[in-house]
């Protein structure tokens, strides 16, 4: 159809033309490229045909008012327009957002929703940074938030004391506006919230002064916080109704308070199990020892065995995290380094060259044996 030229301009006549002066015009031209008079002549036949198709529309007064009012399209017999209006008063209501998906929310039989209707209140979100060990045992807090409560003075109806909100007369309380729009498709009926009340119904016309008429006033409320023993970093806690209030008798929203574990100087966590690392002298390490091991719960004694290596981790049952879900707690693992003296005194380097002795153990012979292989790789 973009493609086509205008009806009025294939005839040759003024959009005001009378139905006289459309036959005369059409039989000239038709005379003019008639196959008959034009044989062979592709130009001829598809101009004959351009006139014939532009005739009939004209001819006729319900096709040609279509086409006055829709231009192609009201006379397309594969479009709409060709089912004679048969859409006219129509309210598509439901079906208007298969229309906005096709037509990128041109609003053909669109029907916007009323705000008069129960409305859920917004959800919040609140941030709280918590201690390692507040995690693991749990804790109650106090935290401070800003939202929307319903004024106290006109108890949420926006109205000074002592008055009332009027019905709009606009959409006589309903809170919608219907208009007709015509299209290239019929004529369609809209519904969309009243712009005077802006979809409520009613229109204030003393409003409190506590809160301008709106009904609500943003305030500082404290609210009471349980963490679950065993919550971990990154974890989100969800109160429900503690969020904004909801309008017209909707739902209040939700509250989702988001945790943040400082990191301990000691321990690290791996889900429900604890880590920390000890030192122990070298003393200790080959002689064994009982040492005290810190734990959350406070310090336990633990024996480590003779001979234990630099790296060694030994378990400590349920002195970790608590199961957030279910009964018990994960384990502690301590990882113990032995710690080699940095400075010895003379006596103390007899002793140690004395014990290597009663050892067997050539204090120079792993030097020794890391050049020779040092050699033996560079073919020295």
């Amino acid at each position: 159809m973009a493609n086509k030229r205008d009806y009025y301009e294939v005839l040759g006549i003024d959009k005001n033309a009378a139905d006289s002066d459309i036959k005369k015009a059409y039989r000239k031209l038709a005379k003019q490229y008639h196959p008959d008079l034009n044989p062979d002549d592709k130009v001829a036949e598809a101009k004959f045909k351009e006139v014939n198709e532009a005739y009939e529309v004209l001819s006729d007064p319900q096709k040609r008012s279509r086409y006055d009012q829709f231009g192609h399209a009201g006379t397309d017999p594969n479009g709409f327009g060709g089912f004679g209006g048969g859409f006219s008063d129509f309210d598509f209501g439901g079906i208007g957002d298969i229309f906005e998906t096709f037509f990128g929310g041109g609003g053909f039989g669109r029907s916007s929703k009323s705000k008069k209707g129960p409305q859920k209140g917004a959800d919040l979100k609140y941030a709280m940074e918590i201690a390692f060990e507040e995690a693991v045992f749990g804790v109650e807090k106090d935290v401070t938030i800003l939202r929307m409560e319903n004024c106290a003075t006109c108890s949420g109806t926006g109205a000074k004391p002592g008055t009332s909100a009027s019905t709009c007369s606009h959409c006589s309380g309903t809170g919608q506006v219907q208009y007709k729009q015509n299209t290239p498709f019929g004529q369609f009926v809209n519904i969309k919230a009243c712009d005077v009340c802006r979809g409520e119904g009613k229109i204030i016309t003393d409003p409190c002064q506590s809160c301008s008429g709106k009904g609500r006033i943003r305030k500082s409320i404290s609210i009471k916080v349980n963490i679950p023993a065993g919550i971990d970093d990154g974890q989100t806690i969800s109160l429900r109704g503690e969020g904004e209030p909801g309008a017209r008798g909707g739902p209040s929203g939700d509250l989702y308070i988001s945790i943040r574990v400082k990191p301990h100087t000691i321990f690290q966590r791996q889900g429900n199990d604890i880590v920390c690392e000890i030192p122990i002298t070298f003393v200790q390490a080959a002689l064994g020892a009982e040492l005290e091991v810190p734990t959350l719960d406070g310090k336990v004694r633990y024996n480590v065995p003779e001979g234990t290596q630099t790296g060694s981790v030994f378990r400590i049952k349920a002195k970790g995290v608590p199961f957030l879900r279910g009964n018990g707690r994960g384990d502690l693992y301590v990882k113990v380094n032995v710690e080699v003296p940095k400075k010895l005194n003379e006596k103390q380097k007899s002793i140690l060259k004395e014990f290597a002795e009663l050892s067997g153990d050539d204090i120079h012979e792993q030097r020794k044996s890391f050049f020779n292989k040092m050699k033996d790789a560079l073919g020295m």
